[in-house]
């Protein structure tokens, strides 16, 4: 028969295992407890009533004869009016408590009749109680009152007085015998879950040690086998024939193992392609062609001896390249951002003053939010190069910003040329990852244009997350807004 059970258990979902070793064990405790909680509800509510039924009997004034005759006495004398009497709110009162001890009594019982006889007399009271108000009135009727009080009130008084001592005393006898069947019970419980706790234990015993093999045993290797992987060995395996979860649990074992070995591959072949292309943006950042054209100027306005243009420009360059170091760090604060940015600016507007101004308006309440390093100014360079270069007159550079809903919004504004929607679209699927078809290639200043964009879309996300970057929006003879995304 354990054979059998060992059997079922290792064919069995964990789940099921667990559930039906519940049900076995639980069954005969809910049956039992159920049986036990009914009985002792029914005791306990039979209990209460009788209880209740002695509390509202003890309120029926057991002096109620002697009350009801006197006050009686009183009206006829004359010594009260019968409208100022209690005569008429005695009899209201005790009829509301044999009315609400009959709630709670069987009226088949025997105190069930012994209130309808209660009843009775508290209805035979007010008939003699209406007569002797009806002899009141009519006057000279004394003799006639004094002798229903005597033959008949004390006679139904004591009749009342008699009867609701006979129901408390029943009503106590009742709750004694219920008492003692309440211990009888107990007694009775106690016996069965001595009875019931030795089979349920022996059961427990039985069933814990099929689940506790079927469970231990495929833990076991699957534990094994991950402390070789924590080891560092990724060529373990676990058996995958362990049960219904436990089989299923060791394949996405062995298939995490399996993947995490692609992805070890994937991890080190983008580390190539980041190391390349911060190579690449390092040599973005110090670009000879730049450097060369800037101190060519310096060249030319000291030969013109304007010397303090000179020193501006040199103290630009200067404020331009340590801030493309950043003491190697690669995220910076939006304040050192926009000093990198300002000092491009400031020396290409020496080299372009005929067509470049520029306008910083970035609140300072963004001036501690982080960026990484070097993101403006190749938005700026794109927009002064293709941009503003491209068309006659004076250009404008905006830099703005401003923060919402947890986010920092930067924006790089031109009044330039602008972009045809062809080029608009190119640019965006570009700097969004989506290659161009086979044979589509891009115009030299297309490229570098995209490169830059690009650049900084890649790193904003690697930063930062998929959910932030840049978007491009231009309007071809107008101008181009590039807006960045970024955590705050």
């Amino acid at each position: 028969m354990i054979g059998t059970f060992k059997r079922i258990f290792n064919n069995t979902g964990l789940a099921r295992k667990i559930r039906y070793s519940y049900i076995i064990v639980m069954l005969p405790v809910l049956i039992f407890m159920g049986v036990c909680v009914i009985t002792l509800w029914n005791q306990n509510k039979r209990y209460d009533d009788l209880i209740d039924a002695a509390g509202r009997a003890s309120s029926f004034s057991l002096d109620f004869k002697k009350d009801f005759d006197y006050e009686t006495y009183l009206v006829i004398v004359e010594s009260k009016s019968f409208e100022e009497s209690r005569l008429r709110s005695m009899l209201t009162e005790a009829t509301t408590i044999v009315d609400a001890l009959a709630d709670d009594t069987s009226l088949g019982s025997d105190n069930g009749r012994r209130l309808e006889d209660i009843r009775k007399y508290l209805r035979n009271l007010g008939t003699y109680t209406d007569r002797i108000e009806a002899n009141l009135k009519q006057g000279d009727k004394y003799e006639d009152n004094i002798e229903i009080w005597e033959n008949d009130v004390q006679i139904v008084t004591s009749l009342v007085r008699e009867t609701i001592i006979q129901f408390i005393y029943y009503e106590i006898q009742d709750m004694q015998k219920m008492r003692n069947d309440m211990n009888a019970f107990y007694t009775k419980v106690f016996s069965y879950v001595v009875i019931a706790f030795a089979l349920i234990t022996v059961l427990v015993i039985v069933i814990s040690y099929l689940i506790s093999q079927s469970i231990t045993r495929p833990v076991r290797d699957l534990s094994r086998a991950t402390q070789q992987v924590a080891g560092g060995d990724l060529s373990v395996r676990a058996d995958t024939e362990s049960g219904a979860e436990l089989g299923a649990l060791s394949r996405s074992f062995n298939d995490m193992i399996d993947q995490i070995n692609k992805l070890l591959e994937q991890v080190r072949t983008e580390q190539e392609s980041l190391r390349k292309t911060e190579l690449e943006l390092l040599q973005a950042q110090i670009n000879p062609h730049f450097l060369y054209n800037t101190l060519d100027t310096i060249v030319w306005l000291a030969e013109a001896g304007d010397q303090a243009k000179v020193v501006s420009m040199v103290g630009s360059l200067s404020e331009f390249f340590r801030a493309s170091l950043g003491h190697g760090r690669d995220v910076v604060t939006i304040r050192d951002e926009l000093k990198h940015v300002v000092s491009y600016l400031e020396i290409q507007q020496v080299r372009y003053q005929d067509i470049l101004e520029y306008n910083v308006e970035v609140p300072e309440e963004l001036y501690e939010a982080q960026i990484p390093k070097i993101t403006l100014q190749p938005i700026v360079e794109n927009a002064l190069y293709h941009g503003i270069k491209n068309k006659r007159g004076k250009g404008l550079i905006t830099i703005t910003g401003k923060s919402e809903s947890g986010c920092m919004y930067l924006y790089v504004e031109d009044n330039g040329m602008g972009m045809k929607p062809e080029r608009l679209e190119q640019i965006s699927k570009k700097i969004n990852g989506i290659q161009p078809p086979e044979g589509e290639g891009t115009d030299t200043d297309t490229s570098s244009e995209i490169f830059g964009l690009s650049n900084v879309n890649e790193r904003i996300r690697m930063k930062f997350g998929a959910r932030y970057g840049i978007h491009v929006d231009s309007t071809y003879g107008e101008g181009t807004l590039v807006t960045l995304m970024l955590p705050f």
